[in-house]
């Protein structure tokens, strides 16, 4: 299904039938992703009494329990309230779903004390005077083992406090990462990315997110893209994702 859609940068077409899925889902079957020293995620049938919830031990439906955290376990959209004392909840601030989205490759800069930098020089490299609603950052190497790396307490590369300054000026509502955060692991709790995207000294982007453990496949050129965020309804400051990319023609 291909269709044109009008948006306040031009018209593009967009085949509908080609779907470019960059989310990392919650999978048993294999080694998981998992950050901040959780134990990995769990699923398994209820059990009732002699009843267990699996068609293969004799029940008449699969019914099983979830128990996962959306920070460490799976793509996840966050709010504003990820690091605000008052309750904000993405489910309700997240009102749009689709949106024009740069997708950008970048190799983060190795600095004197050894951390992995995404600066804003790349990115105002990258995105020079395009109007995106969102972006969507892949870091090299780019290999497979970002579906199921084990993150904590390695030291993941992130994002300078004014690049992330710098996209917010810049317009960007939603940030995508392949980086289970924006931030350092550790950086005594001052989140100075989180802070600047969202402008915690001012007024609030109550609609902006920060979208991260995404995985985008070495197939899925650098370029413009329409990208449906999808998340689940859950009242909670994130929530599992699903982003969409599909590929654009003016």
């Amino acid at each position: 299904m291909i269709a044109e859609i009008q948006h306040k940068t031009g018209k593009y077409k967009i085949d509908f039938s080609k779907p470019l899925d960059i989310s990392i889902p919650v999978d048993l079957a294999k080694q998981n992703i998992n950050a901040w020293y959780l134990e990995d995620p769990e699923i398994s049938p209820v059990q009732s009494g002699d009843w267990v919830g699996s068609v293969a031990q004799g029940a008449d439906v699969n019914f099983n329990t979830i128990v996962f955290n959306p920070h460490a376990h799976i793509t996840h959209t966050e709010c504003v309230g990820h690091i605000t004392k008052e309750v904000h909840s993405v489910n309700k601030n997240l009102k749009q779903f689709f949106y024009l989205a740069e997708v950008v490759t970048l190799q983060p800069a190795l600095q004197a004390n050894e951390d992995l930098l995404i600066t804003k020089e790349q990115l105002q490299e990258v995105l020079g005077n395009k109007e995106r609603e969102a972006i969507v950052i892949r870091t090299t190497p780019n290999l497979l083992d970002k579906k199921s790396k084990r993150y904590s307490n390695t030291n993941p590369p992130y994002l300078a406090e004014n690049a992330a300054e710098y996209l917010k000026e810049k317009g960007i509502e939603h940030l995508l990462i392949d980086l289970p955060s924006v931030d350092k692991e550790k950086d005594e709790g001052k989140l100075l990315a989180h802070n600047a995207f969202w402008n915690t000294k001012g007024e609030l982007r109550m609609s902006a997110t920060i979208t991260e453990f995404i995985f985008v496949a070495n197939e899925i050129k650098d370029g413009v893209y329409f990208l449906n965020l999808m998340i689940a309804p859950f009242e909670n400051d994130a929530s599992p994702s699903k982003p969409i990319l599909y590929k654009v023609e003016k």
